[in-house]
């Protein structure tokens, strides 16, 4: 059965890793629904978070290839254990004056920010799981968007693990 499996690689802070690690991915027919790269707490290592979808087999196969790559330190699968997955969406969206109330009302039950106000439109930030951008997004549909940009899916294992 194909289900969503998140992936956080630690590697050497080296130029050409990136393109490395995703073209395994592609390689193998694997998607990559979403991936970030960022530095980790290690000096000179970065943490990658990658979300793919594929059974648990699949899964496996990946995590014995990406140990292949010489600058893959460590990988370890984070979505089999409780972890803290967050998500950054930039939704530009059609805001004339007299809809604005409305928006801002929307923004204000997800917990969300305005971060620009231009004549006509606005630009709102929100933070959270996949779920709660995706139900973001369908409720400024309607106002129009203009422009939408999000980060992909950084997580932690929950704990003192």
């Amino acid at each position: 059965m194909n289900t969503k499996h998140t992936i956080a690689i630690l590697v050497n802070d080296q130029p050409g890793v990136l393109q490395r690690v995703s073209g395994l991915f592609g390689r193998r027919g694997f998607n990559i629904e979403s991936i970030t790269v960022g530095a980790s707490e290690e000096p000179g290592l970065s943490r990658m978070v990658i979300v793919t979808t594929g059974d648990d087999h699949t899964l496996e196969q990946i995590q014995k290839q990406l140990y292949k790559i010489v600058d893959v330190i460590k990988v370890i699968d984070i979505g089999s254990s409780p972890m803290v997955g967050r998500e950054l969406g930039l939704i530009k969206v059609n805001a004339e004056p007299s809809s604005r109330p409305e928006i801002l009302g929307v923004v204000e039950t997800f917990r969300a920010a305005v971060v620009d106000i231009g004549p006509s439109s606005l630009i709102v930030q929100v933070v959270g799981d996949s779920d709660k951008i995706d139900a973001m997004i369908e409720l400024l549909k309607p106002y129009g968007i203009r422009e939408l940009s999000r980060t992909g899916v950084t997580a932690m294992i929950r704990g003192a693990r």
